[in-house]
């Protein structure tokens, strides 16, 4: 019984894993933008996930820590999520203990703690850093966000916003709520545009 079990979990990988690398294809085949182009472990499991799924969509790209100032900004990022979901945005999210150690959690308390407190069903990703200066390998997503716009976190809850076309790149700092108005009409405007 062990032994069906262990092969059924086995083959339950390889599917998953066959299925990611077709999903791969697909969006390269489609015209994945470099951007978009790379991999990211999902904070809930730590499951490979190819960004290129979300390329064609207006794309809110936000470093995120649980025990910071701006936390209740999670509520705010939901909320565009979930509004404008049906439209083409998605929110990914990215913790980051770069800023005054304010995610030390592991990726499990992370990610319970988001859904737990304030209700996250968008995309969050593993911990990562987010600036080089914080030591560690710098995550290759922030890293070409920041050659694209010339800028970089410098506080939890930064967010770049990548057009369809995933060339196109906005920054927008930690002090931009994600409910004001300004904001909201940027992607407004990305999501009218074809």
């Amino acid at each position: 019984m062990r032994t069906l079990r262990s092969s059924l979990s086995k083959l339950s990988r390889l599917a998953a894993l066959s299925a990611l690398l077709m999903a791969a294809a697909h969006a390269q085949a489609a015209g994945c933008p470099t951007l978009l182009d790379r991999q990211a472990l999902r904070l809930q499991d730590e499951k490979p996930q190819n960004l290129c799924q979300y390329a064609g969509r207006v794309v809110v790209v936000v470093n995120t820590a649980s025990f910071c100032g701006f936390t209740s900004q999670y509520k705010a990022l939901e909320a565009l999520h979930a509004r404008f979901a049906a439209r083409g945005l998605v929110v990914l999210g990215f913790p980051s203990n770069d800023f005054g150690a304010q995610e030390p959690g592991s990726n499990a308390e992370i990610a319970a703690f988001c859904e737990n407190t304030f209700g996250v069903k968008f995309p969050m990703f593993v911990k990562s850093h987010v600036v080089a200066k914080a030591g560690g390998e710098l995550n290759p997503l922030f890293a070409e966000l920041g050659k694209r716009t010339g800028k970089t976190p410098t506080w939890n809850f930064h967010k770049y916003v990548i057009a369809r076309d995933g060339q196109t790149v906005q920054s927008f700092g930690t002090t931009t709520s994600p409910d004001e108005p300004a904001f909201v009409e940027a992607l407004e405007k990305l999501l009218n545009a074809k």
